[in-house]
């Protein structure tokens, strides 16, 4: 009997560090977040902080700082998955397709920009990309194009952001979907040649097929990334010019150290928290179903 009472008991107690864990770090602040939006605190007296109602949120979406964030978000989050997993998948196609020392150099070598801080990529980026002394701008005059401002344009920055945190992205994702074809099993290519397949029907009927979670894995995972973007537009731009590159994130982080005002970065995180969750139950609800488990 007390067998019996012990094997239901202790599964419990093994997951009980995690569950405290994710209880207080994960669920109490969400809770508190959203508490948090319905009021103007002030830091310095509690007893001040006064219940406000939705008044937050109709207040930052009326603002154009808040809407320029959401627009940024969304183009930073919609053009960095099209060239990451774009690029990522080519790269792994080719770096996968034989196992040579090149390759694996090459492989190790792509890897390299990931254990990189984001904060000094930016700040070697931001060096190289200078209208007056940058390499970007030697290299550009060099093959006879006009010079580029980069990150001093409204036209060019966030587009200038999006390459410096791809290049440190694909190399990552690149080593995921290598590790995602090598697992295919050669049987299946070796019945795809007896049958006269070509290269483009088997890659579209075979390999993106069992590459699909992991491919799903990295579509997810990548959202959320992007949608919470900060380092990056901190070191290089600021959310400058103009708010060119302002995200939502970098709206909230402003809203809490530059303005004081802590409701509303509070509805700034609330927003955030529910378009990453209406974007992962798309997901889900479109894609789960074309994913293709072995």
């Amino acid at each position: 009997m007390k067998g019996k009472i012990t094997e239901k008991i202790v599964p419990y107690i093994l997951v009980a560090p995690a569950m405290i864990g994710i209880l207080l770090f994960v669920v109490y602040p969400i809770i508190k977040l959203i508490h948090m939006s319905f009021y103007k605190v002030n830091q310095l007296n509690a007893a001040k902080t006064k219940f406000v109602g939705l008044e937050n949120y109709e207040k930052i979406f009326k603002t154009s700082e808040f809407q320029k964030a959401l627009v940024n978000t969304g183009y930073y989050s919609l053009f960095m998955i099209l060239i990451v997993l774009g690029c990522s998948l080519i790269f792994a196609v080719w770096l996968g397709s034989r196992a040579t020392k090149m390759n694996s150099f090459t492989q190790a070598a792509a890897f390299l920009p990931h254990i990189i801080s984001m904060v000094s990529i930016g700040l070697i980026f931001q060096q190289m990309m200078d209208p007056d002394f940058g390499v970007f701008n030697s290299v550009l005059k060099a093959l006879g194009l006009p010079a580029s401002q980069f990150l001093r344009s409204s036209d060019t920055a966030l587009a200038s952001v999006i390459f410096t945190s791809a290049w440190k992205s694909i190399g990552y994702y690149t080593l995921i979907l290598i590790a995602a074809l090598q697992s295919i099993p050669q049987s299946i290519y070796e019945a795809a040649d007896l049958d006269n397949a070509g290269k483009c029907r088997t890659f579209f009927k075979i390999t993106l097929p069992l590459i699909s979670p992991q491919i799903f894995f990295v579509l997810i995972v990548m959202t959320i990334g992007n949608f919470k973007v900060f380092e990056t537009i901190r070191v290089m731009t600021a959310g400058g010019p103009n708010n060119a590159t302002t995200s939502l994130v970098y709206y909230i982080y402003n809203k809490v150290f530059m303005d004081f005002n802590v409701g509303r970065a509070a509805a700034g995180g609330v927003v955030l928290l529910v378009l990453v969750g209406i974007m992962t139950v798309l997901y889900f609800v479109s894609l789960s179903k074309k994913v293709h488990y072995q």
